[in-house]
């Protein structure tokens, strides 16, 4: 990479180096870097960034505060995992709060919003590579994150982004399984066409199904309690090159 390094914040600024150490800890988290019940070590974390332990651990009291990451006394600090019943209960919440800030975000969606929807699509249909899900995986967040961020519903919104931040890594498994970048191609066409076409009760029906789909999968994968209920999308398979404009 040639890209120019960022200024570092001073020692005497204690929260911007917290901050800066948070964000590299959470983006290797949700990139998947860092995986789940990997071990985090303050004295690495600070040599790498350069800083003291202070900040390190600031840093990761905000993690832990964000559920990305666990402390355990005389353990040391990893990234957090979640148990099936967990899993479980998140993806059943979102499929209840993620179709009402889709229904509230649509009036307020720009011809600029639907325009970069459309071309997260098109490259999650270009990126799908079940060997390396990494930016597909990111760029499905980037869609349906920005498909709700008209919402004037602030604490809605933080709650759904604590969600994703808790179960990216899991949305991985969820890459793995038969036809499922396929499916998932379907339906994120179909929540765009009625996104663009502001029909609010249609768009909060297929995010709920879309939802509920990712969880029943997931629930199979890892020996969850169910792993029936919704069926392929008819077509899902074959689907014609996706017009920008």
């Amino acid at each position: 990479m040639n890209e120019r390094p960022k200024q570092r914040p001073s020692e005497g600024d204690p929260g911007s180096l917290a901050d800066m150490v948070a964000e590299r800890i959470r983006r290797g988290i949700l990139e998947g870097r860092l995986r789940p019940g990997d071990r985090i070590r303050q004295e690495a974390v600070a040599q790498e960034c350069a800083t003291s332990r202070m900040p390190v651990r600031e840093a990761l009291n905000r993690l832990r505060d964000e559920g990305l990451v666990t402390l355990v006394s005389h353990v040391g600090a990893r990234v957090a995992s979640l148990d099936v019943a967990e899993l479980d209960e998140i993806y059943l919440l979102r499929e209840q709060l993620e179709p009402l800030a889709l229904a509230e975000s649509i009036p307020g969606l720009t011809a600029e919003d639907h325009q970069r929807l459309r071309e997260y699509v098109v490259e999650m249909e270009a990126c799908a590579d079940p060997a390396d899900p990494s930016r597909w995986v990111w760029i499905d967040r980037l869609f349906h994150l920005t498909s709700y961020r008209a919402a004037k519903m602030p604490r809605l919104l933080e709650m759904i982004e604590g969600f994703w931040n808790t179960t990216q890594q899991y949305r991985r498994a969820y890459t793995r399984l038969p036809n499922r970048f396929a499916t998932a191609h379907m339906e994120h066409r179909l929540l765009l066409e009625a996104i663009v076409g502001r029909n609010q009760e249609q768009a909060s029906a297929l995010s709920r199904v879309h939802i509920r789909r990712t969880r029943l999968a997931l629930d199979s994968d890892v020996g969850g309690p169910t792993g029936k209920g919704v069926s392929d999308t008819p077509g899902a398979k074959s689907l014609p090159p996706l017009r920008l404009a």
